[in-house]
């Protein structure tokens, strides 16, 4: 009977243990699961604050990488033309703001993404100054020349007037290896620009116009923004890029600078002392979480959309 109880006591001390450390990881796990609440309440809270509400009377507005309509998805600094639009639009609605300066830093992007940052800025009734720091290209040199004022390093690159829709084709190559491709669309044209099949003579001539006529709108937009004869923009309109120093010759920039001589100009021509405040689109909470968790899927998704896709993107770049 001794020995009997003596295991009963055994386990009733054993379950007493288990009992305890149960309680402790419960405990554990609330208190883990209250700090991750916190954490997600001021994060929240950060989310829902205006980024935009620290004084300053000149909006800086970053333009940077590839300009386009959708998401880069927060894997790069490529510019989402709707949410510049919305911050240009909210620095010329403040009162405290007293001028705009773009901070351009873009090879260009697609024509609409372009026109819509463009359209945008010529319809603020402040002061708009563009400084383009090492590339102002293409669809960014458009939205540069959109401003009231222009300043650009000597040796930055700008210019590159142009339209392209470059792309492989791998038509050839399925032939090789006995692979058909089959076009089944409702409208001639449908499929004009896959990659699968060798466009022909008749589908250049199509696509070529709608390439000319872009560059016929990009053309007429610079000359407008800049006050330039167009034929005299047209003679320059080769797709080439310009330093700096030469875009001041050919009158597509006003000045050779900086952000800091972009600042001092707003200064005198505004007889104020000039105190920068940077707009820039700030990521909602979920976005935050959702950068977190989806960076390690991002290649591999990539890889497979860019196997799938096979429209072409006509890009201003």
């Amino acid at each position: 009977m001794a020995k009997k109880e003596q295991n009963e006591s055994g386990f009733k001390k054993a379950g007493s243990i288990i009992l305890t450390l149960i309680q402790i990881a419960i405990g554990l796990l609330k208190f883990g699961a209250f700090v991750l609440l916190i954490f997600v309440l001021l994060v929240m809270l950060g989310s829902s604050i205006p980024q935009n509400i620290q004084t300053g009377n000149v909006a800086v507005i970053p333009i940077e990488g590839i300009i386009t309509t959708g998401d880069s998805g927060g894997f790069s600094s490529n510019t989402n033309s709707q949410a510049i639009v919305k911050l240009i639009d909210e620095a010329s609605e403040s009162d405290s703001i007293k001028a705009i300066l773009l901070d351009l830093n873009s090879p260009g992007g697609t024509p609409v993404a372009t026109d819509e940052i463009a359209q945008a800025i010529l319809e603020v009734d402040k002061p708009v100054v563009a400084v383009i720091h090492e590339v102002g290209a293409s669809g960014a040199f458009w939205i540069a020349t959109s401003a009231d004022y222009v300043f650009a390093n000597r040796m930055s690159v700008t210019g590159s007037i142009g339209v392209q829709a470059s792309h492989l084709e791998f038509g050839d190559f399925l032939e090789e290896y006995n692979v058909t491709y089959r076009k089944l669309t409702a409208g001639k044209y449908k499929d004009i620009g896959t990659i699968w099949r060798e466009m022909s003579p008749e589908e250049q001539v199509v696509y070529q116009k709608v390439l000319d006529q872009l560059h016929t709108e990009f053309i007429k937009a610079v000359a407008k923004n800049r006050n330039l004869e167009e034929s005299h923009v047209r003679s320059l309109a080769t797709g080439m890029v310009f330093l700096g120093s030469e875009a001041k010759e050919f009158g597509f920039v006003d000045e050779l600078g900086n952000k800091k001589d972009a600042l001092k100009y707003i200064e005198q021509q505004l007889n104020i002392t000039a105190k920068p405040v940077e707009y820039r689109e700030q990521p909602g909470f979920l976005e935050e979480i959702a950068g977190l968790t989806s960076g390690s899927f991002y290649q591999i998704g990539r890889g497979v959309g860019s196997t799938l896709n096979n429209q072409e993107i006509i890009t201003l770049t």
